[in-house]
């Protein structure tokens, strides 16, 4: 099974995602949006900007 994104509310009322691997560990978080919808375009666009990203150093 892949990962998934999971949006949530957080406890301040704002929209969050969280990125889960399959084994069910948190392996990335967003920021607070403030409407769901927000939350989910969130989530794509990150879907959108990691398709062929490469991997590098910070400072390289």
């Amino acid at each position: 099974m892949a990962g998934k994104f999971e949006v949530y509310q957080d406890r301040s009322g704002k929209y969050r995602f969280r990125l889960k691997a399959s084994n069910g560990q948190v392996v990335a978080t967003g920021e607070a949006y403030e409407t769901k919808a927000a939350a989910l375009k969130g989530c794509q666009s990150v879907v959108k900007a990691a398709t062929g990203a490469p991997v590098v150093e910070a400072g390289a």
